[in-house]
């Protein structure tokens, strides 16, 4: 079998192609066996596959149903929103350098304000690549050159874009054996994605979420991007594109995208200094910080722009709470229905005497596994509710709360 996507680029490749996207059973056994007396077996086993990336990328990508992939060149690449939000900082570049382009998510964003030159060593993911930027109408935008992106000059390069591979095995035919490198681990590595600034000022990394704080360097913006609550990646801009003033462990800012009718909005999360935030019990809302701003160390700086009467539950946990509704991107708001020091069982009778029967168990602070505590709780009710198990100035608390009408 043979599994480069790239043959799907010949005629009869394409040709394949158009003809699964016409079955309404297009996965089926009895289509690809039907198929398979017309075409190579091959042919048909990596057009199959094929149509099941297109399907799962249409979360990712528009007019993922005319791309064409690797598994590891989608697994690793940025969605549509995230690209074009990310991109627009580069908008004022006449040149990028998009090294470790993969299929290109990215370089179809970066093309639509410049022109990019898309490095990878992978010849298959250079072809998908600009077969990718064609499907998007901007590949007169883009040059594509198979080389290790060590290798490559940046003259005449305004800024640099890095994606930098975080499994082994990027290669189109190797995506079944890639493991992942250990956090903030990369290749290229990360101090050599730094030191791109002795040749270009203007260098963006995209890095996993979970990227450990020393690694990220002095000067740096870390920024964490998120659409809606689920965290997505942190990107790392150098010094010349930190706009973001320092908090407590350099430049950071939360990002999160959130749905519109215009499609999806960035709202900005960035270091408010001032006065400490105090400590209290929880009053009668608590806000759960969006994963993006409690990753960027940014919580205080949000109870800070919230102001009033906001404060914090306890010194470590990532807790605000208030007397008043509030609605913000950067936090779930949950009303307050009953708290207490955690006890199980009294948890359990209070619950049932608010009618609840669905929970969502939100642990926090505390150890304990959360499938055997709903199961111990043994609820029947009505209503669903969500069970927050966390610590409230060291003690152990719990909260039962519902989302604001």
């Amino acid at each position: 079998m043979n599994e480069d996507p790239a043959i799907l680029l010949t005629p009869l490749g394409q040709e394949l192609l158009a003809r699964l996207a016409a079955e309404p059973d297009g996965g089926s056994l009895a289509v690809a066996e039907r198929l398979r007396r017309e075409y190579p077996a091959g042919l048909v086993a990596t057009a199959m596959a094929q149509r099941e990336l297109r399907l799962a990328a249409a979360a990712k990508f528009s007019r993922s149903a005319e791309m064409l992939f690797t598994r590891a060149g989608y697994e690793q690449s940025s969605s549509e929103t995230i690209a074009r939000y990310r991109a627009g900082r580069l908008a004022y570049a006449r040149r990028v350098a998009d090294l470790c382009c993969g299929i290109g998510g990215d370089l179809i964003a970066l093309a639509a304000a410049s022109d990019v030159l898309a490095v990878d060593r992978d010849e298959t993911h250079a072809r998908l690549a600009l077969h990718n930027a064609a499907v998007y109408g901007r590949v007169e935008r883009v040059t594509a050159l198979v080389a290790d992106v060590r290798d490559v000059s940046l003259a005449g390069i305004d800024a640099v874009f890095i994606d930098p591979a975080r499994r082994t095995g990027q290669g189109a035919a190797s995506a079944a054996s890639a493991h992942r490198f250990r956090a903030g681990t990369s290749e290229p590595p990360l101090d050599w994605c730094v030191a791109l600034t002795g040749q270009v000022e203007a260098v963006c990394i995209k890095a996993a979420p979970g990227i450990p704080g020393e690694l990220i360097p002095p000067g740096w913006e870390a920024e964490f991007i998120a659409e809606a609550r689920d965290l997505k990646e942190a990107v790392l801009w150098s010094p010349s594109l930190a706009s973001a003033p320092d908090a407590a462990h350099g430049p950071r800012r939360a990002t999160v995208l959130t749905p519109s009718p215009a499609g999806h909005e960035p709202c900005t999360l960035i270091a408010r200094p001032g006065d400490p935030v105090p400590l209290r019990e929880p009053g009668q809302y608590l806000l759960d910080p969006n994963p993006a701003v409690t990753r960027a160390g940014l919580v205080e700086d949000l109870a800070r722009e919230l102001g009033g009467d906001v404060a914090k539950i306890d010194p470590h946990i990532a807790f605000l709470t208030l007397d008043r509704d509030v609605r913000t991107p950067f936090a779930r708001t949950l009303r307050v229905e009953h708290s207490a020091p955690w006890h199980e069982k009294q948890f359990a009778k209070r619950l049932r005497e608010l009618d609840v029967g669905s929970v969502d168990i939100r642990r926090r602070g505390l150890a304990g596994d959360v499938d055997q505590i709903r199961r111990r709780l043994k609820l029947a009710g009505k209503t669903r509710a969500t069970i927050v198990i966390t610590r409230v100035n060291d003690k152990p608390w719990g909260l039962i709360c519902t989302d604001p009408a």
